[in-house]
């Protein structure tokens, strides 16, 4: 029996290993548009900091979910399942591999296995919200909850902090009210669809490989101007770290240390943070399920995630 090529194939792996260098190789064999799984390369204006692809490497293979937010804006996994979906759909019907690649673990388990009414617990979300009750305090939190959910808001007190926290961070996962999602999942439709996509994943056998490039690739956006990147973000007078746009590694450290004035950008504090994010990247990619694993720090990494690629492209 002749294998069934899959509707859509997906490629992650934490920052700095090597996705965009494979997806683009994988281009000049393969027919195909890209979809990027990204949750920060949506935004406009944010281009160094994110190691977005090039204008040149956008017009040679397209590219799709760039550039499509102003950095004030807001975006959920809810919204990028319903994003992706459509694309994958148009990408076929014009004869090509919707190719999927990034490092939002969080979309690429929405999409492969669906998304939950009631999103689990994000303990990065949570420690930064946590920041933000330390910094202004809970009523003000309480106050931001009530913009977004005012039916929340009301049945919870000022300084019901753990309340407050959950509800502050549903929001920031799934774009949604807290309420909203109770409402639907009383009604008994908690889940958006899965879809089985295959997954390969490019994982090191040794951490340190991957610290080594983290470093090397943050430098590499010092020496491209990214602390004038955050200054021009910095001026437009409406943004600030709260926005899950600049929450983001590297903006938030040199937004932070421009506050203050620092003479130097905060380097080692930014890729400490890279690596942190790393570390989660490859926790959720082990518990995703059947995916095609290829040593990124491989002397042959491209050669193996190529034949990875068209494996699952082909569906054996």
């Amino acid at each position: 029996m002749t294998p069934t090529p899959p509707k859509a194939v997906c490629l992650a792996g934490p920052t700095a290993s090597g996705k965009t260098a494979l997806a683009l190789a994988f281009a000049r064999e393969q027919p195909l548009e890209i979809i990027s799984v990204d949750s920060v390369l949506i935004y406009r204006g944010m281009d160094i900091g994110t190691a977005k692809p090039s204008l040149i490497e956008r017009a040679t293979v397209p590219h799709h979910l760039i550039d499509i937010l102003d950095p004030g804006e807001t975006y959920s996994a809810a919204r990028f399942v319903t994003d992706a979906t459509r694309l994958i759909a148009e990408i076929k019907a014009r004869g090509r591999l919707p190719l999927l690649v990034g490092g939002t673990m969080l979309y690429f388990k929405a999409l492969r296995e669906g998304l939950d009414a009631m999103p689990a617990a994000d303990a990065e979300i949570r420690a930064d919200i946590d920041r933000q009750a330390a910094e202004r305090g809970w009523p003000a939190l309480h106050a931001e909850l009530a913009a977004i959910d005012p039916v929340t808001a009301a049945r919870l007190a000022p300084a019901d902090a753990q309340r407050i926290q959950r509800a502050l961070e549903v929001w920031r996962i799934s774009g949604q009210p807290l309420s909203w999602l109770q409402q639907r999942a009383s009604a008994g439709n908690a889940t958006l669809p899965n879809q089985s996509f295959p997954l390969v994943s490019l994982e090191p056998a040794d951490r340190g490989w991957l610290h080594l490039r983290i470093g090397q690739r943050f430098d590499a956006m010092l020496a491209g101007g990214l602390v004038d990147e955050v200054r021009r973000l910095r001026s437009r007078n409406d943004l600030n770290t709260d926005l899950p746009s600049l929450r983001s590694v590297g903006y938030r450290q040199i937004w932070h240390s421009l506050e203050r004035s620092d003479a130097a950008p905060p380097r080692e504090a930014a890729i400490a943070a890279t690596r942190q994010l790393a570390k989660r990247q490859l926790t959720w990619l082990r518990a995703m399920s059947q995916r095609v694993v290829v040593p990124c720090d491989a002397e042959n990494a491209l050669q193996q995630g190529l034949l990875a690629l068209r494996k699952v492209a082909l569906g054996s």
